[in-house]
């Protein structure tokens, strides 16, 4: 460390002052200036003590005992304490030195071979967005997981907490000018203020793969086949993993029974959503606050305890629309060779209050 940087962290001030070298361009051998008497100061004198001694200056008119003029002596400057630095990332966040970034490297690319393989085109979004495009999608109990603010025009943002939101709003914003249908993928780095588990931090990345104006269930058998295609190239397997899907339309045929309007079908995913995050009551306290009877709540909950197809058509039958898509989608998968992969389980509802899918 130079004595520079030495003087600047040691709060301490130097009284001595050490001689000067320089080179000569000729001889290169090292010459010893004599610093003049009167800048060395021979004891230490206390701030007090200068300013003592700069008041007295005053108090003479500012001329010493021999008549001649003398400049006024200023304290030294207070060389303030250094305040300590964790030099450890924020609670939730990591650093990624080298042996790490390989590794997350190695991995992102996988990400986009896998998503350029299906014809994906990758995309980004602005990490700061506004604080309502994520409460419109999840309700304003989002904003206790959210690191949001207010800047200084007065405007309420946050850290995206995920991908999709950003994703709807650049398509309506670009409208028309898209070409359907639209196969977009990004990789993100999202932030969640939530309780941190062993392997859930507040800081993430997120692969999504979204696809667009595809209505037909060949886009839920090919995000499925380009996820199972991602695990193979990095050796896993279906015995390590498995896929859990269902459809907004099972929910919507069982409200649909009971003359929910379909305006509540939001909330209700939505609360739905936290069957494994909270007490069951307290799960059919909220849907009856939404309007939903007893009797409704009670057959939606059956419902969504369903883990087979065939139990599923016995309730709702054959005739509807959700039976039929979810056998076509288990027909596809054993043409893309996947079947192994996927299991049917009518409680699974994440994402169905804003896609129109899967």
């Amino acid at each position: 460390m130079s004595p520079l940087s030495s003087s600047l962290l040691n709060p301490r001030l130097s009284f001595s002052l050490k001689p000067l070298f320089i080179f000569s361009q000729s001889s290169f051998a090292p010459r010893k200036f004599q610093i003049p008497r009167q800048f060395v100061s021979a004891k230490r004198k206390t701030f007090s003590a200068l300013a003592s001694e700069q008041s007295s200056a005053t108090d003479n008119g500012g001329r010493s005992g021999g008549g001649g003029r003398s400049g006024a002596l200023s304290p030294s400057p207070v060389v303030e304490e250094v305040q300590r630095i964790d030099v450890n990332p924020p609670k939730g966040t990591r650093d990624f030195p080298p042996e790490d970034m390989r590794l997350r490297t190695w991995l992102f690319n996988h990400f986009r071979e896998v998503s350029r393989l299906f014809g994906f085109e990758e995309v980004d979004y602005p990490v700061l967005e506004s604080e309502v495009l994520f409460i419109r999608k999840a309700g304003e109990e989002i904003r206790d997981q959210l690191y949001c603010f207010e800047d200084r025009g007065n405007r309420r943002v946050a850290l995206r907490p995920e991908l999709t939101p950003s994703l709807a709003r650049l398509v309506i914003q670009k409208g028309k000018s898209l070409s359907l249908p639209l196969k977009w993928f990004a990789i993100g780095q999202c932030w969640r203020y939530e309780r941190m588990t062993r392997a859930r931090r507040r800081e993430h990345y997120q692969w999504n793969m979204d696809i667009l104006g595809l209505p037909e269930v060949t886009a839920e058998a090919e995000l499925i086949s380009s996820i199972v295609a991602f695990f193979k190239r990095i050796g896993i397997t279906e015995s390590d993993v498995g896929f859990k899907v269902s459809s907004r339309k099972v929910l919507q045929e069982v409200l649909r029974c009971y003359s929910v309007p379909e305006n509540l079908f939001g909330k209700v995913c939505i609360i739905i959503d936290k069957i494994e995050k909270i007490p069951i009551d307290e799960i059919k306290r909220e849907l009856n606050a939404t309007g939903l009877s007893e009797e409704a709540i009670e057959e939606l909950l059956q419902v969504l305890s369903i883990k087979s197809l065939t139990k599923l058509e016995e309730i709702l039958g054959g005739a509807g629309e959700a039976v039929a898509e979810l056998k076509e989608l288990f027909s596809l998968a054993e043409k893309f060779g996947y079947s192994e992969w996927i299991q049917f389980d009518a409680s699974v509802v994440r994402g169905l209050a804003y896609y129109t899918g899967f």
